[in-house]
């Protein structure tokens, strides 16, 4: 049987829910987390309930489906959406929980520790407390209150990232309060489209940035089989290229595909989709592929049946499974 690391997996813990459902509760709750909010925290008791599970329940659940381990990672919105003093208190309160939880079962259990981006002056210091945890890399939840990663106040997280060597999941939420109201009608602003217009575009805001020329060792990790990103990158490059020439955007030192193949990785994460796997291995390389099934959001069974029955060599299939999770997170081989 091949080892099956699944790295998108959501936990919470009582205060941060607690929080949550306060946030909703009030009249500066932004648009989109009411909407997302009342549906997946207020209206789900059951779904909350596997969140807060991250103990043996849940290691009874990966046994039934066949999964070796799941890396942990604060569900979104995290702590975005909480006022940046408190924001900063609770991520630390969710790494600490998470790495008792790594302690008790460290064959079974990874970790991607939370930070409070709108607190800056607490960022590198967050990233160190998460490396001497053992935690295996750090999540954010895209935007911040309509703030993206590329704006100089967030260097230090880069500058941090870099040094401690821990990747970083750019995880998805629905789109930021500039850009969400055409999402609105339809439930366009949810994981259906609005997710992976945020996140895709979070992506591509770091890209054209020059980011990765100020920290080429960064990496990246991004859901959803890439958010897009992997089918335009022909035309993201095609079409920057004229932008140069008209003097429309700045000239980087490589195609922006170049540093979306070498800085970024992607995962499987709610997408059960064969023709979609394989541009994605055509596009980026098995080494860029890893497994995730966005457990408890997106069924993970399923996911799990996808993987087994997937058309792939084994030496992709032993990639996806596991050896990338092992290499880019740091996990123990097993």
């Amino acid at each position: 049987m091949t080892r099956c690391i699944v790295v998108e997996e959501a936990f919470a813990i009582p205060e941060i829910v607690d929080e949550w459902k306060r946030v909703l509760k009030s009249d500066q709750c932004e648009a989109g987390f009411r909407l997302m909010g009342r549906a997946m925290i207020t209206g789900s008791d059951a779904l909350v309930g596997r969140l807060l599970d991250f103990g043996q329940g849940r290691i009874d659940h990966m046994d039934r489906i066949g999964v070796d381990m799941q890396v942990l990672s604060l569900a979104a919105p995290g702590v975005q959406v909480f006022e940046a003093q408190l924001a900063a208190k609770l991520s630390r309160d969710a790494n600490i929980a998470l790495a008792a939880a790594l302690r008790r079962f460290p064959t079974r259990f990874g970790g991607l520790g939370a930070v409070a981006p709108h607190a800056p002056a607490s960022l590198a210091n967050e990233v160190e407390h998460i490396r001497s945890l053992g935690l295996h890399g750090v999540i954010v939840n895209s935007h911040t209150f309509g703030e993206y990663l590329d704006l100089p106040k967030f260097e230090p997280l880069w500058e941090a990232l870099q040094a401690s060597r821990l990747p970083l999941y750019l995880h998805p939420r629905e789109p930021s309060p500039g850009m969400i109201a055409p999402f609105l009608d339809y439930g366009l602003y949810f994981a259906g489209w609005g997710f992976a217009a945020e996140t895709g575009l979070h992506s591509m805001r770091l890209i054209m940035s020059g980011l990765f020329e100020r920290y080429p060792r960064l990496k990246i990790v991004i859901g959803h089989m890439g958010e897009a990103i992997p089918f335009w990158l022909q035309r993201i490059d095609n079409r920057y290229l004229l932008q140069v020439k008209t003097g429309a955007v700045k000239k980087l030192q490589r195609l922006p595909s170049e540093y979306f193949k070498d800085n970024f990785y992607i995962t499987t994460s709610g997408v059960t989709s064969m023709p979609a796997l394989r541009l994605a291995l055509d596009v980026l390389g098995a080494e860029r592929v890893l497994f995730a099934a966005d457990y408890p959001y997106e069924d993970d069974a399923e996911a799990k049946a996808f993987l087994d029955g997937a058309l792939l060599s084994d030496h992709e299939r032993q990639l996806i499974s596991h050896r990338n999770a092992e290499r880019v997170f740091g996990l123990p081989a097993g």
